[in-house]
């Protein structure tokens, strides 16, 4: 692969190369994104915690915000000392390649249904094991199944910011590129999961010609049929989200006491090593300002590992040798690996994320069972009153998605996961209080 081909500035649907006077294309995606509507609904979407009463914790919203400023620094970081390897970049600075990572960061969450990860399982489970989920099998083909009994937030990220309704976002081929950390889709033979651009996949069968354009235009290295290389700045786009979720979903923990304090401070110590300065800190007054603190220093020594690491196997990365995470090989490895033990057993675990992960997995399926239903009998031309309704309830857009489906069970489930994946927390709920009759406000 190489830089000239990967750093396009080409739209995509654009024969034309887009310019900015005073902002670079790059630049004008990651306004696109951070305007655009299902950007604003991440503020009302769980990351790990919902919402607690007396203290403030991460939403989707603020995460791919951080993330972003992260993949900014790394992007910048890494870019410079390319463009210091390569003479043929000369029109690039590396601001084009902090723009370009710190676009596609931002989006990086766009895809996540409600309630977090068990938002993804909850979807999945209805079709793998709810007998209204499963009579759908029969009517889609073999790699459209695939795509519904795994649900995947970042293939649903790609369809989102290619979709016909946000065709104002209109990015560029390289930031839709960084964007897919799993260039292949759901189902191949062959699969590879030692490589990381395999362990999920990036794009539905209903994208796989957009993505197809997007590995053409970007010249990426294709292994077989509908599987390609990544795009070399989605392992730092890759690198700023597990920095970020490492280290501030521990800062949250500290923060709701679920971790000690004592204990973040030593975790974090593990990554600063000798840069770690106990007499400094304790002059720090408040226990938030010393993790905020020390938080902020791992956060900036694990970009410059993370840079390293990458500018380190740049040629391997280009010639499609080196697919691994970059945190996986930076010198804090060991580190991260036992916050990421601790975070499993005291965080992700807890009381609190539990039930709401446990909410995740009865309202969705309940909501996929009355929506899915609703649009088979709207495509049978023989909806009772309660399905009309349902249909009633559903945006105009996506009413008017599912009438151009031609009969396709696969378009019309598509368009009902479009429209239950992008809820909020809240109206997730809320709807399915009132199509169960539990709540009537």
């Amino acid at each position: 692969m190489h830089w000239s081909s990967l750093l396009s500035s080409q739209r995509i649907g654009s024969a034309k190369t887009a310019t900015g006077n005073f902002r670079s294309a790059f630049e004008q995606d990651y306004d696109r994104i951070i305007f655009s509507h299902p950007f604003r609904r991440l503020q009302d979407k769980t990351q790990v915690h919902p919402l607690p009463e007396h203290d403030f914790v991460h939403t989707r919203l603020t995460h791919s915000l951080e993330v972003s400023s992260v993949g900014r620094s790394l992007g910048k970081k890494a870019g410079e000392v390319v463009l210091g390897r390569h003479n043929d970049l000369a029109e690039h600075t590396p601001f084009d390649f902090g723009a370009i990572v710190a676009a596609a960061s931002l989006a990086h969450d766009l895809g996540n249904p409600p309630f977090g990860h068990s938002g993804e399982d909850g979807i999945s489970d209805f079709f793998i094991h709810h007998p209204v989920g499963q009579s759908f099998q029969k009517l889609v083909t073999e790699n459209e199944w695939a795509d519904l009994i795994q649900f995947e937030g970042n293939a649903q990220g790609f369809r989102i910011l290619n979709k016909n309704q946000y065709k104002g976002l209109h990015l560029t081929y390289a930031t839709l590129g960084a964007f897919t950390k799993y260039p292949c889709p759901a189902r191949f033979e062959g699969r590879d999961r030692k490589r990381k651009s395999q362990k999920k996949y990036g794009y539905f069968q209903t994208e796989a010609k957009i993505f197809e354009d997007v590995a053409t235009q970007l010249q990426l290295s294709e292994a077989t049929a509908g599987v390609w290389s990544r795009h070399p700045l989605a392992f730092l786009v890759e690198a700023a989200d597990d920095i970020c979720y490492n280290i501030i979903d521990l800062e949250d923990g500290c923060r709701l006491g679920l971790v000690s304090f004592d204990d973040t401070v030593e975790l974090l110590a593990g990554i600063l090593k000798e840069s770690f300065d106990e007499a400094k800190l304790s002059l720090i007054p408040g226990q938030d300002e010393k993790i905020g603190v020390l938080r902020a220093l791992a956060i900036g020594k694990l970009i410059d590992e993370c840079a390293n690491v990458f500018v380190e196997n740049e040629s391997d990365i280009l010639d499609s040798k080196f697919d691994q995470a970059l945190t996986d090989h930076c010198m804090s490895a060991v580190a991260l690996n036992e916050i990421s033990k601790i975070s499993i057993e005291k965080i992700y675990r807890a009381r609190h994320v539990v039930e709401i992960e446990s909410a995740g997995y009865e309202v969705l399926p309940g909501l996929m069972e009355e929506f899915s239903q609703a649009g088979r009998v709207h495509l049978d031309g023989n909806a009772s009153k309660k399905f009309q309704n349902l249909m009633r309830l559903l945006p105009p857009e996506v009413r008017a998605s599912i009438d151009q489906c031609d009969g396709s069970h696969y378009l019309m489930l598509r368009n009902m996961i479009d429209f239950i994946s992008g809820m909020t927390d809240r109206h997730a709920i809320s709807t399915y209080r009132k199509i169960k009759g539990i709540a009537l406000s």
